[in-house]
Parts: C-alpha cells; sequence; structure tokens
C-alpha cells in the first residue's frame, strides 16, 4: 500500500510538473501572443485544475489509508488517469474555443480582403 501510494504520488507529480504546468503556461502566452485571437478561458481551467486537484487528493488519500494492495493500486490508476485528463482540459477547451473564434475572423478577413482589393 505504502509502495503504491508513493508511485502515485510520483507519478501525479511528474504530470503537474512535466505537462500540465509547461501546457498551461504554453497556451497562456499563446494567447498573450496572438492579442486574444487564441482565447484561454481562464476561469474553466482553474475550475477543472482544482475540481481534479480535490478528486486525486481523495484518491491519493485513498491509495494510502487501504490495507489491500489491490485497492490502494485502483485508486493510484485512477487518480493518475484523473491528472491526465485535467492536463488534457486546457487543450480541449482551447481548440474548442479557437474553432468558435475562427468562425468570426474568416468574415473580417474577407471584408479586409475586399477593402485591400477594391
Amino acid at each position: 500500500m505504502w509502495i503504491a501510494g508513493g508511485v502515485g504520488v510520483v507519478l501525479v507529480a511528474g504530470v503537474v510538473l512535466a505537462a500540465f504546468l509547461p501546457l498551461v503556461g504554453f497556451l497562456g502566452s499563446v494567447t498573450a501572443t496572438t492579442a486574444g485571437l487564441v482565447p484561454f478561458p481562464f476561469v474553466r481551467v482553474t475550475v477543472v485544475a482544482l475540481l481534479g486537484l480535490a478528486v486525486v487528493s481523495a484518491l491519493l488519500a485513498l491509495a494510502l489509508t487501504r490495507r489491500h494492495t489491490t485497492t490502494a493500486t485502483i485508486a493510484v490508476v485512477l487518480a493518475v488517469l484523473v491528472s491526465i485528463a485535467v492536463t488534457a482540459v486546457p487543450v480541449v477547451l482551447v481548440a474548442v474555443g479557437s474553432a468558435d473564434r475562427a468562425g468570426d475572423v474568416w468574415p473580417i478577413v474577407i471584408e479586409l480582403w475586399q477593402r485591400f482589393a477594391g
């Protein structure tokens, strides 16, 4: 149980430090450099991250307090899967927001081209 819990903590910390934080930083910088053309849904990402933190913490606590190795291992696997899902959410939200924004951009581009072309 202790080994499973320790491995879970290390894996979740690795996902957070190696994937989630750099990805959110990258997406935030893309939003900043495109002057808002690529939207970054800060509130939704924060809510999902906090909910994910609560679920992952509960699963890791469950893994560390169970006496059976199987239960602890299942809780750790679920915690790692939830942390990976939380890491993927910002990408999905930015992609959906960009697709919505792209529909707004093309009429503007066409209008500017018509003005330029005469």
